[in-house]
């Protein structure tokens, strides 16, 4: 039996029997989009499979780097962190390309945790698109840096001075993907082993950048093909003493990461997002999906800019937005309308970062959408240029820092009603702590201006 034909939890224990597996691996993410797991028994994982297993609520009471939160409700000392229920999803079965022969399946958080787990934040946003009559089909498309480097050399270093896998701004490079095709074809097989295939890969503009355009796929699997991606592209490059990063920028001098969406909507298996007849080939219902993720975009930016190093990114003149705006086949705004064929007509969601939770981003976006075809917004006229170059309303500037976005969307009542009051008070206390964290630290910047002048 192939992972690709797991359904259930029958499939599952098949498939483990007849592999002869003594220990699968399990993980859930976190609200980072961090996976946590653990290796299990298969007595265990076949016990789980029918009444869930306990997994410890710290991980969505701590940060990426296991501090934990002093200001959220759910979990804390106040509460001891007890087990939070988790369920196993059968159909999230993988082959492991870097350990041949074992399996990894995900997890979602259930019960009271369901209300602030990541996944289960998409997948209700996913289940009122199709209360609506909609399928969610996207395309994740991330942007990397690969270092020869390792974790340890990295400290060593004080992160300073990296070597890149190559030299130089080489966009589109034949001469890089050639030289490095061994490193290519080990990504793009284990991508395709690993059911989270690459419909494209090459070098960006930069020293030892690459982007790769995840296979479109609908809403939850591409979420879970993303989520694996960023962490098995980083485990890839480390069993080669390389190391990969999806930090939104992490270097002043070259541009920075992103993780864009590229999102459609179905209904009865065809697309409606594309109008011969309508300008730009935009459907009435493309407009209004597109004026609602214009509108709420100040409000969920959080969601989508996670970390304090991702508004390092959203600056002008790096193709990152600073205004929620939209364009025609415009790169210079957040949301970037691709017409095409009735198949190909979607809208690309600029403004995410490669940093983002893909749960939570993709939330984030549709969920806005949705918000804007239940309301009729309309989106206004398309953005004609340089985005940079233009006044904006305020009302349409993106929030600078991600102590603001995380007040932004504290008081967003459509995000509320999007996303929960329970995410939304949980989540933006993450945030709140993340910045206060930041709030903490003496950059190299501050020492060298100020130690001595002033």
């Amino acid at each position: 039996m192939e992972p690709r034909q797991v359904r259930n939890a029958s499939d599952a224990r098949r498939i483990v029997q007849e592999r002869g597996l003594r220990h699968v691996k399990v993980g859930v993410h976190d609200i980072d989009g961090v996976l946590r797991g653990k290796y299990l028994h298969v007595d265990k994982f076949s016990s789980a499979l029918d009444g869930g297993m306990g997994f410890c609520d710290v991980v969505l009471g701590w940060d990426s780097n296991d501090q934990l939160y002093d200001n959220v409700t759910y979990t804390g000392w106040h509460t001891a962190y007890p087990d939070a229920a988790v369920r196993i999803l059968p159909e999230t079965c993988r082959e492991i390309a870097t350990e041949p022969g074992n399996l990894l399946f995900l997890a979602e958080f259930a019960d009271r945790a369901e209300e602030i787990c990541p996944r289960g934040v998409l997948r209700r946003v996913l289940e009122r698109a199709g209360k609506m009559g909609y399928e969610v089909k996207v395309g994740f498309e991330y942007e990397f840096f690969v270092f020869a480097e390792t974790a340890h050399s990295i400290r060593e270093k004080g992160y300073r001075n990296l070597k890149p896998i190559s030299p130089g701004f080489f966009g589109y490079s034949m001469l890089r993907n050639s030289v490095l095709s061994d490193f290519y074809r080990d990504l793009l097989d284990m991508c395709e082993s690993m059911d989270m295939g690459i419909e494209g890969l090459h070098t960006e503009t930069g020293a030892g950048v690459l982007e790769a355009a995840l296979r479109v796929r609908d809403g939850l699997q591409a979420a879970d093909a993303a989520a694996l991606f960023k962490l098995y592209t980083k485990v890839l490059a480390q069993k080669r003493d390389w190391l990969a990063t999806f930090m939104a920028k992490w270097s002043k001098d070259w541009p920075g990461c992103g993780g864009h969406l590229h999102m459609s909507l179905w209904k009865d298996g065809k697309p409606v997002f594309f109008d011969e007849k309508e300008p730009h080939r935009m459907s009435k219902t493309m407009r209004q999906f597109v004026g609602g993720q214009r509108a709420l975009m100040p409000e969920t930016l959080a969601m989508v800019a996670s970390t304090v190093n991702s508004y390092r990114r959203l600056i002008p003149g790096f193709w990152a937005p600073t205004a929620s705006t939209w364009g025609v086949e415009n790169r210079t705004t957040s949301l970037r309308v691709i017409p095409g064929s009735a198949k190909s007509t979607r809208v690309e969601y600029r403004v995410a970062a490669a940093d983002a939770n893909p749960y939570l981003a993709l939330a984030a976006a549709v969920g806005s959408g949705l918000w804007g075809i239940e309301n009729g917004i309309d989106p206004g006229e398309p953005v004609q240029g340089n985005s940079y170059a233009l006044e904006h309303p305020d009302e349409m500037q993106l929030p600078r820092t991600l102590m603001d976005a995380a007040v932004r969307l504290k008081a967003s009542k459509p995000a509320r009603a999007l996303f929960g009051d329970a995410f939304v008070d949980h989540y933006a206390a993450t945030r709140d702590w993340e910045e206060r964290e930041f709030r903490k630290a003496i950059t190299d910047w501050e020492l060298d201006r100020y130690m001595e002048i002033i």
